[in-house]
């Protein structure tokens, strides 16, 4: 009776541990081979314990067999695949499959038992394949303690733990089992001790469910614990209520009970009843305590961080908060965050002050962003990133969270989370990757809104410092161009005076000469000297210009206004031009008025202004053109026109022609020698006596300049009449005619 409990018991926990581990993740190989290995080790003990019936023994016998080769083979690939990363089976490893494959179905056929020998104590043969079950049953299980032998005595190992147990578990399964199950019933003819099996795997069981639940072993704690909690709390609940149920039949059957054993009824009844829920929750405590010292809830951790983050504009703050959310909730030795700021420096904030070599900073940032992963563990790191392993160790680094939000682009995000090692020595599970990962997003979204608030704060400062920069800078470099054009000034006003004098000299013998005061010339020397006189003209007329722009800027530039006959004046610049004209084939026209009133003009000056306009046209209307000025009188204006239809001017640089020093592109081309200062002292001359200047263009077709006056603004004051005096005395007339004289 007690060895059938027992094999129910075996059976049972194994069943129930198998399918936990299983269900937990079926794609996982580890937990597919743990679940392989429970069905042997349920199969080995009912079949073991058949074996000692008398019909079909054989059978159950040879099913032994085949359960403990898949059971020792699943052992060592279980052994294997427990290493942390990434496990790649050498050719030897997978031979071992399709051996302990072709051990387990051999099993079944008269390779390995060929039969039963008679007796009492009949005992099965072995054939010619029983050294292969027994090869395995030695060698399996031998690696299997040599690899989990040298992990556990590798300081670097992670789940050591893990591992002592399962070395514990396998001692008497895989060491006692052959003894008793094989190597006595077959060798010593004694098979007392077969009953014994579901004892090995109990312990085997057991052992390995200590394991998950205080170590999680295949990360099942959580759903077993919690099951043995709520299945202990639920069964004191139901042995409290069941007592007084006892008590009650009891009465209800005429059982004498003393009046002590109903107020006991009644007040243990009632006390269970509205004690149910503290009940519960002291025993769900105390499991948690028990189990559960270094748990957290998932969603609680979560809520707290987005509490904690949401309303949080200072990234320092922000940071060192979430930080110590995240080492306070996975207890945690350190939490520190790794950030790139959009400016290029490096933020590290977090619960330690730890400092970082900036050669390991650069190797990691190089590294990660190529291995797609958010959460990175640093004894899960596969063997051939040894280098970030290192890194990571030397500084007491357990995991690594990426802040990145895609992690199928090679990029490295916005930064890192640094997770030291658990307080409780355990490692990284799945729920803590998940938990990690899923709290990224939200981490990502907070710290970028930080950072633009931190942007827009010190926006204004930046701006204001800038500003201010950029106004030394201008107001130093302002001053240079003051004293620089200042200097300027002063030498185009003494170059001006130096170079007037001369030319005046010139231009008045050059006159002189053709006027033949120093005798007669042939026409080709006057043809010359005609040239020259006129060069000196315009000489003449740049340096008026020069000295205007030098008076302009001190304030010295004043109009004379005095009564003038601008008829003539137009007149008299035209002949001086002519024979340019006519030398440059050109028609040169005057449209003279009649009884032209007289203005109130500063002569000099416009003269200047009529010769500027009337040498342009001359100079940038090809051979073969016209000329036509005109100087019109209206009801209310006095205009001058200037016609040609020469080059023109670009549509596009039209309106910065009256600027200083400015000429058109096709205009320089034309007359390389131009300055670019008579059409702006044109137009300062014309606006300084109250007109405007006329101006109209067409590329390629021509152009026309000119200024209008409004006549109230320029007319000459009307002379007054004065009475004639009267006839002076006689005495006065000698005087008189002397005078005269």
């Amino acid at each position: 009776m007690v060895g059938e409990i027992v094999l129910i018991t075996s059976v049972l926990v194994t069943a129930c541990i198998g399918a936990f581990v299983f269900a937990r993740n079926q794609h996982s190989v580890v937990n597919r081979i743990f679940g392989i290995l429970s069905i042997a080790l349920i199969l080995f003990p009912i079949a073991n314990n058949f074996t000692l019936s008398g019909g079909h023994r054989l059978l159950f016998i040879r099913a032994v067999v085949a359960s403990t080769v898949v059971a020792v083979a699943c052992l060592y690939y279980l052994s294997i695949y427990l290493k942390p990363g990434v496990v790649v089976l050498n050719k030897l490893q997978r031979l071992g499959i399709w051996y302990a494959a072709l051990v387990a179905v051999a099993a079944f056929t008269p390779l390995v038992f060929t039969r039963l020998s008679a007796g009492d104590q009949s005992t099965p043969q072995p054939g010619v394949g029983a050294a292969l079950f027994l090869i395995a049953l030695v060698a399996f299980p031998a690696m299997s303690l040599w690899i989990l032998v040298r992990r556990l005595r590798d300081p670097h190992s992670v789940d050591r733990i893990q591992n002592r147990y399962i070395l514990m578990g396998i001692a008497p399964t895989f060491l006692l089992a052959p003894l008793t199950s094989f190597i006595m019933p077959i060798l010593l003819k004694n098979d007392s001790l077969i009953s014994l099996s579901p004892l090995y795997s109990l312990t085997f069981v057991g052992l390995v469910g200590y394991a998950i639940v205080k170590h999680r072993l295949f990360d099942i704690r959580f759903f077993v614990v919690r099951a043995l909690a709520y299945i202990f709390t639920n069964g004191i609940l139901m042995a409290a209520y069941f007592t007084p149920a006892i008590l009650l039949a009891a009465w209800a059957l005429h059982v004498s009970l003393s009046l002590l054993s109903y107020a006991v009824i009644v007040v243990s009844a009632l006390l269970l009843t509205m004690g149910y829920g503290y009940l519960h929750s002291a025993l769900d405590a105390l499991t948690s305590r028990v189990f559960f010292r270094n748990e957290y809830q998932p969603t609680q951790f979560i809520s707290e961080l987005n509490r904690a983050v949401v309303s949080n504009l200072d990234l320092r703050s922000l940071l060192l908060t979430a930080s110590k959310v995240i080492e306070k909730n996975m207890r945690l030795e350190y939490c520190t965050f790794g950030i790139q700021t959009s400016d290029g420096t490096q933020r590290i904030v977090g619960t330690i002050r730890q400092s970082f070599s900036q050669a390991d900073i650069n190797a990691v940032r190089k590294i990660t962003p190529h291995l797609h992963d958010k959460m990175i563990i640093t004894d899960y790191i596969s063997p051939d990133l040894i280098d970030l392993q290192k890194i990571l160790r030397s500084y007491d680094i357990a995991a690594v969270a990426r802040l990145v939000s895609d992690t199928n682009r090679e990029k490295e995000g916005l930064g890192y989370i640094l997770l030291g090692p658990k307080k409780s020595g355990q490692q990284f599970d799945k729920k803590d990757i998940e938990t990690i990962t899923t709290i990224i997003d939200g981490l990502i979204v907070a710290i970028q809104n930080a950072l633009r608030f931190e942007e827009i704060e010190n926006f204004s400062a930046t701006l204001q410092r800038r500003v201010d920069e950029q106004t030394r800078k201008l107001r130093r470099t302002n001053e240079k161009l003051k004293e620089m054009d200042e200097t300027k000034d002063d030498f185009i006003s003494m170059a001006s005076h130096q170079l007037r004098t001369p030319l005046t000299s010139i231009k008045g013998y050059l006159s002189m000469v053709l006027e033949e005061d120093a005798g007669k010339i042939t026409p080709m020397q006057r043809e010359m000297l005609g040239q020259a006189f006129f060069s000196s003209q315009r000489m003449v007329y740049l340096i008026a210009d020069l000295l205007n722009v030098s008076r302009l800027k001190t304030g010295k530039f004043i109009i004379d206004a005095k009564p003038v006959n601008l008829d003539q004046v137009v007149e008299q610049e035209l002949h001086q031009l002519e024979e340019t004209a006519a030398a440059r084939e050109l028609k040169l026209h005057y449209a003279k008025p009649t009884n032209f009133p007289t203005l109130m003009l500063d002569e000099t000056k416009t003269r200047q202004v009529i010769m500027n306009f009337v040498d342009n046209a001359i100079y940038y209307t090809p051979a073969g053109g016209e000329i036509t000025v005109r100087l019109v009188e209206t009801p209310l204006t006095i205009e001058l026109h200037v016609e040609d239809n020469g080059i023109g001017v670009p549509k596009a640089e039209q309106p910065h022609l009256f600027t200083k020093f400015y000429r058109a592109g096709n205009a320089r081309q034309a007359r390389p020698d131009g300055t670019g200062l008579g059409l702006f002292m044109a137009k300062k001359v014309v606006m300084a006596q109250g007109g405007s200047v006329l101006f109209s263009s067409e590329e390629g077709k021509g152009s026309t300049f000119g200024f209008v006056f409004s006549k109230d603004k320029i007319a000459a004051p009307t002379p007054v009449l004065v009475a004639p005096a009267r006839p002076a005395k006689a005495k006065a007339r000698p005087a008189l005619a002397k005078s005269a004289k």
